[in-house]
This record gives C-alpha cells, sequence and structure tokens, in this order.
C-alpha cells in the first residue's frame, strides 16, 4: 500500500492503544503513563489505514526556542514504504513555521534516515542495561543525597535550564512522580549539587535525567555516582540508563556494578549547529523520546 492511500491524522489520547501498539512492535521501553505525558505536552501525527489501524507516528515536544522529535515508529508490516520520511516531514514544516528547531536522538538506523532529512550530528551517548538482580555493592558512599523536596524546584529547574537548553519544568515535575526512589538530590551547603529522577517502563525502569553543576568546581562523576548508589540500593533489574560520552569515570563505575552496553544514541540537530544547552553538565539522559 503506498503512503498516499494512507490517512494522515493528529495523534491524541484517543489513539493510545494504537500507539502502544508501535511501541511493543519496534520493541520499546515506552508505556502508558509516557505516551499520555507526551501528548499532554507535545503534539503528534500519525498515519492509519482505511479501518482505522495506526501504522505509524511521530512526535514534537516544545522546549522553548526548539522541540523534541520522538517516537518516529512505523508497523514491521507496513516499513520502507516511506511513513516516518513522510511524518517526520509534516514535523519538520510545523516547527519551522513555528520558528522552532529541531533536536532528536537518533538510533545508528534512524541516524541514516536523518542526516538524509537535514539532520547534523552533535553529541553521543550510550545506553547501559541492569538485565537481572541488584547492582553490586559499592564500598565507598558519598553523603549529602536527600530525597527531592518540594523547596528544590526553583534550584533544579535553574539547573536544568542551564543543561538543557530551555525549561522543561511540566516534564521534570510528571517525572518526580513516577519512581520515587530515583528523585533525589546532592546538596552541599544549601546549593543543589546534582539532581536524579527517573521512570517506570515497559520492560525496565529508567533512570534519568541526572544534571550536576560541573561549573562549580564539582565532581560531576562523584556527584553522579551518589545519586545513583542511593538510587540503586533501592532499585532492582531490569534498570537502563543514558549515559553522555563525556562521562567516562561514570560509565567505568557502572559497568563495575553489572551494567552492560546496550547501543549507542546521536543527539542531532535540524540544519546544523550544536545542540541547546550545555552537555558537560548531562550525565544521564531522560531517554531519545524525552531529551
Amino acid at each position: 500500500m503506498a503512503s498516499t492511500e494512507l490517512r494522515e491524522q493528529p495523534l491524541d489520547a484517543a489513539r493510545l492503544d494504537g500507539c502502544l501498539a508501535l511501541t511493543r512492535a519496534a520493541g520499546w521501553n515506552q508505556n502508558a503513563a509516557d505516551w499520555r505525558l507526551m501528548l499532554k505536552i507535545g503534539r503528534g501525527w500519525g498515519l492509519t489505514l482505511a479501518d482505522g489501524t495506526l501504522v505509524a507516528s511521530t512526535l514534537v515536544l516544545p522546549y522553548g526556542g526548539f522541540a523534541w522529535v520522538s517516537m518516529v515508529l512505523v508497523q514491521p508490516a507496513q516499513r520502507r514504504r516511506g511513513h516516518a520520511a513522510r511524518l517526520l516531514r509534516t514535523a519538520i514544516a510545523d516547527l519551522q513555521a513555528a520558528r522552532l528547531t529541531p533536536v532528536l536522538d537518533a538510533t545508528p538506523a534512524g541516524r541514516a534516515v536523518y542526516l538524509r532529512e537535514g539532520f547534523h550530528d552533535s553529541w553521543g551517548y550510550k545506553r547501559y542495561q541492569l538485565a537481572t538482580g541488584a547492582a553490586s555493592p559499592h564500598a565507598g558512599r558519598v553523603t549529602n543525597v536527600r530525597p527531592l523536596a518540594q523547596g528544590d524546584w526553583p534550584q533544579i529547574l535553574a539547573l536544568d535550564a542551564q543543561a538543557f537548553g530551555a525549561s522543561r519544568e511540566r516534564l521534570l515535575r510528571a517525572l518526580a512522580m513516577r519512581l520515587p526512589a530515583a528523585a533525589l538530590v546532592q546538596e552541599q551547603g544549601g546549593s543543589i549539587r546534582g539532581f536524579l529522577l527517573g521512570r517506570d517502563g515497559h520492560a525496565a525502569c529508567q533512570l534519568g535525567p541526572l544534571v550536576v553543576d560541573a561549573d562549580q568546581g564539582v565532581d560531576g562523576a562523584g556527584v553522579a555516582q551518589a545519586l545513583l548508589e542511593s538510587a540503586l540500593d533501592q532499585l532492582s533489574a531490569p534498570l537502563v540508563l543514558d549515559v553522555a560520552d563525556h562521562a567516562v569515570a561514570l560509565v567505568a563505575w557502572l559497568e563495575a556494578r553489572g551494567f552492560g552496553l546496550q547501543r549507542p544514541f546521536t543527539r542531532m540537530v535540524f540544519g546544523g549547529g550544536e545542540a541547546p544547552g550545555d552537555a558537560s553538565k548531562v550525565m544521564l539522559v531522560a531517554g531519545p523520546e524525552l531529551g
């Protein structure tokens, strides 16, 4: 069936079952709560068959002067027919009309498609997974980690805006309620030096974002390890983390705890240039679908 025979229409909560079917077919980790959140803070488009079956999707999540392109999915039987490129172009046109720069995180297979559509590499990260059991214990516990409190939000939001490049308050507040054991801050002298959030998923819990105040002489890897140590004391496998490539010491620490490499991702910007924000502050991203 040619793509012209499919109906293109906006995505909304009424299409949740179809969205979840796309996710399951791809083997991705998003659950219903993820889709509801993304549809609430963003907008999307889908392609449906004559019987209403959703066969492809794309979302955009606006953040300040840019927007995240997310959930570019096609049912296996409908792949290689141009559906993903069609919806991607719809999303790009929508964002250009709103004067928002498209940004996304690509798998190796997706990267080839996005390069052809005008995206360019910025920086990378890799997914690490703990498939079974609990993480191996770590001898050197770092203190000053505590649960996130309501009064922490002004510092958290300011730090995250520097790291990410725009406010994503609605997203972060939603994540803080998804996995309370991972909603943590590392504090020193009344200042938040780093924070961690996480969420439940279909197949595994995901930890991230994890952001540190790297400009203040802070040991970023140490802060990240302290936050993760506290979270891992309360969580068990399966777990996934998306670790920035520059966080070399953190990668070594995770591997010693039993995490294994799953796959790489590349942060890409439409039209070229660097991705928004300060990547040096980012230890774990929230996930390729969220930024």
